[in-house]
């Protein structure tokens, strides 16, 4: 998971992009708000690049700090803590080397923009 972080804390959107199939969905609260016509669910590499590219614009403070990282068969969950100290998972669910399914989820309770802002 090394890689992963280190690709995000460095806002390298190639490497964050490099580990997803063509054809991912991923699903997210804040994908609701970065682009309200998702429903929250992105489809497809291109669409995804595209989300996180504007996540990246709109916080430019992005980081997470790894907490933990659990490993199921064809799944790993990564909980780790954003800028503003909200506490998240990606749940990534895998086909081979490359990601098919993902999932950006918060505690429940918290506002639905994952804690990215800070207001």
């Amino acid at each position: 998971m090394d890689g992963w972080l280190r690709a995000w804390n460095s806002h390298d959107l190639d490497a964050i992009m490099e580990h997803y199939a063509n054809d991912v969905i991923f699903a997210s609260p804040v994908a609701t708000q970065l682009v309200p016509s998702s429903n929250g669910v992105i489809r497809g590499k291109a669409a995804l690049r595209d989300y996180w590219a504007e996540g990246l614009r709109k916080f430019p403070d992005l980081h997470f700090e790894l907490k933990e990282t659990y490993v199921g068969v064809g799944i790993v969950v990564i909980n780790y803590v954003n800028q503003t100290g909200a506490l998240a998972c990606e749940v990534l669910e895998f086909e081979g080397e490359q990601v098919v399914r993902g999932y950006g989820t918060y505690l429940f309770g918290e506002d639905q923009s994952g804690g990215l802002s800070k207001s």
